[in-house]
This record gives structure tokens, C-alpha cells and sequence, in this order.
């Protein structure tokens, strides 16, 4: 059974002033939380125990880094998929993206259970629907879905027999049927009321934790879609909350202040921040890239 109270209150880990904060993820070999700034075109380490600090300029705007098996990470560069070397802090590219789509970029990723990558593309002035879901396996790119106006995600269920990916723009998460790679029966899972729905995680009762953007916290869905109790943050635009941590009770979330004039930005000081809170029911673990 999942935890339905409220979570602890959100502590400010880390004060980045990240314009559009994104896609932290547990890499448990290091011990690190990494993160991205995706208009600042920058990747953030942040060690959980030591509270270290790391942060390295990317070539353009970045969506995602996650960890891959050989040690370095698997990044949604604006123009492709590109590999982090954290040893040199260099970036090579790997697999050109959407060269025929020049006013997408990437924007979220996860890793699946047997290794693939799965990402999304979107319109980077958020008005057309150019955006579609990518899975890269085995050196091959294939489009999976398309016609989006902003993807996000994409999660899966903790059987792999349910994939999630939202339409950001259309408040709505769809369900896909997944097996051996394959997506089949999508559908609407839910729509948010309050903000939109951004980047997804799944705990092990498999209950969905979605960023809200404008929402003022983390939504969150069981299996059957029923809405859960949202867990609150103190800022307006959470963009993710992942599962990190030895025991993954620790929920790691970006934010940001992308749309806020001055004004706005003035009123809330720590969007943009870095925050965590403890959770009763822990996530699933973190996959690596093989590729």
C-alpha cells in the first residue's frame, strides 16, 4: 500500500536560480543526484551525502543526462543524443536527432528496465505539435508515437507492462500496453486540473509522481488513475520529482522560474532551487543505458 499522508516539508538542497531545472536522476554508483538547467545549458551534480557540488557548461540546451553502464552519461542535447564524460567534462555526439525538425529540441528521457532509452522531442517555442517519443536500443533510432506539443517522460509501470508520456500542453497523460520494447492501446490515464503535467517518476506500489508545472508540488496517480493527494512545494513550477538515495525514500525535485517577470520572480526566491523530502514507499531503481 502506498503512503497516502503528506511528506515531510521540502528542504532547499541547492539554490540554482535554474530558469527551466529538469531530469534529476539517482546515479547510486556515485552517490549523485544529476540535473540540468535547460535554457541555462547546464549539467549539475549534487552529492546526496556530501552535499558536494559539480556543474559543467552543455554545447546547447540539454533535457536530460542519465547514467549508462560504461560510466558516462547518455544527454538530450537540442541537436541529438551525446555522451558525458564526467573524467574530461566533455560531450561527444552520438546519434544526430530530428535534423529534419530544426525547431524541436529534446526534452525528457528515461531509461527502461532492459537498457533503452526512451525520450522526447518538442517544439522549443511550445506552439506546434512537432514533438514525438523516441526509443534508442542497440545502436537504432525509432520514432514510437508523435504529434505532440510538449512530451514529458516518458515512466513505466514496475511489471514494464504500462508506458506513461504526457502532452504537456494538453494537460494530459497517456498510457501505453508495453511489451519487449513495443507500444500498443494508448490512452488517457489522466488529466491535471492544477498545472501541467511534467516530468514522471513511479514508486514500487506503482503510484505516478508528476512534476506540476504551476502546480505548486507533485501530483500523483495510482494504477487504476485515481488522484492522490498532491505533495506540496513551496515553489509554483516543479518540473520532476525523482526517486534517489541508498533506500530511494528520497524524492529529488527541480523547478524552475521559466515565464516569471521580475516581479514574480521577486515573490518566490527559491524557484529554480533544487529540493528534496522523504517519502514513506520507495521508487523504482535507476536502469543504465546500455548502448
Amino acid at each position: 500500500m502506498t503512503d497516502l499522508s503528506p511528506a515531510a516539508a521540502a528542504e532547499l538542497v541547492w539554490d540554482l536560480e535554474a530558469e527551466l531545472g529538469e531530469g534529476p536522476v539517482w546515479d547510486a554508483a556515485r552517490g549523485l543526484v544529476w540535473s540540468v538547467d535547460v535554457k541555462g545549458r547546464r549539467l549539475h551534480a549534487y552529492g546526496h551525502a556530501d552535499r558536494s557540488r559539480q556543474t559543467w557548461d552543455a554545447p546547447d540546451q540539454i533535457g536530460f543526462a542519465l547514467p549508462s553502464e560504461d560510466g558516462s552519461l547518455i544527454c538530450g542535447v537540442r541537436s541529438g543524443l551525446y555522451r558525458f564524460e564526467r573524467g574530461t567534462g566533455r560531450f561527444s555526439l552520438l546519434q544526430a536527432v530530428e535534423a529534419d525538425r530544426p525547431d524541436n529540441r529534446l526534452n525528457d528521457g528515461f531509461v527502461s528496465p532492459d537498457g533503452a532509452l526512451w525520450f522526447g522531442s518538442m517544439d522549443d517555442g511550445e506552439m506546434a505539435q512537432t514533438g514525438a517519443l523516441y526509443r534508442f536500443a542497440g545502436g537504432e533510432l525509432t520514432r514510437m508515437d508523435d504529434g505532440y506539443g510538449v512530451t514529458n517522460g516518458p515512466a513505466m509501470s514496475p511489471d514494464g507492462r504500462t508506458l506513461y508520456h504526457h502532452d504537456t500542453l494538453e494537460k494530459v497523460i497517456y498510457a501505453f500496453d508495453h511489451a519487449d520494447g513495443r507500444l500498443s492501446g494508448k490512452r488517457r490515464f489522466a488529466v491535471t486540473e492544477e498545472g501541467y503535467p511534467d516530468g514522471p517518476s513511479v514508486d514500487t506500489a506503482g503510484v505516478l509522481h508528476v512534476g506540476l508545472f504551476n502546480g505548486w508540488g507533485v501530483g500523483r496517480w495510482a494504477p487504476d488513475g485515481t488522484a492522490l493527494p498532491v505533495l506540496p512545494l513551496p515553489v509554483p513550477a516543479v518540473t520532476k520529482a525523482a526517486f534517489c538515495g541508498p533506500d530511494l525514500k528520497t524524492l529529488y525535485c527541480t523547478t524552475a522560474w521559466l515565464g516569471m517577470g521580475a516581479a514574480r520572480r521577486a515573490d518566490h526566491p527559491l524557484a529554480g532551487g533544487l529540493f528534496r523530502l522523504r517519502v514513506e514507499t520507495p521508487g523504482l531503481p535507476q536502469a543504465l543505458f546500455r548502448g
